[in-house]
């Protein structure tokens, strides 16, 4: 009681609604889109209207601004698994961290990603 406010009161950083609820997305700018692969030119072109029609004729996604054309403001994600990976080596341990994420739109659209990135 009195003067210090709990934690859950602090703002955090702006375009942060929590811990793995896309936090990243929406702080980039707005860049024209140039299509690069035959879906790209044919979305780009209003010919694919949803992304059922893509998965309807099994289609690769080789972009990811498909899925952002589509799904961009809906996109939320979450971080399932983070862990560190100990690898012994001759001149001593290494360590790696990996991710296991997914993400999805709550609609029935989900992606799952694993990432080991080297630190």
């Amino acid at each position: 009681t009195g003067g210090s406010p709990s934690l859950r009161s602090l703002p955090g950083p702006p375009g942060n609604d929590g811990p793995g609820m896309g936090a990243h997305r929406g702080t980039t700018e707005d860049k024209e889109w140039i299509p690069v692969t035959k879906l790209g030119h044919l979305i780009n072109d209003m010919k694919m209207k949803s992304l059922e029609e893509i998965y309807l004729f099994s289609l690769p996604l080789k972009d990811s601004e498909v899925i952002d054309f589509f799904l961009g403001a809906f996109l939320k994600d979450e971080s399932l698994e983070d862990y560190a990976c100990v690898k012994q080596t001759p001149a001593g341990q290494k360590t790696r961290f990996k991710a296991f994420v997914a993400i999805g739109d709550y609609c029935g659209h989900v992606g799952l990603g694993l990432s080991a990135p080297r630190r």
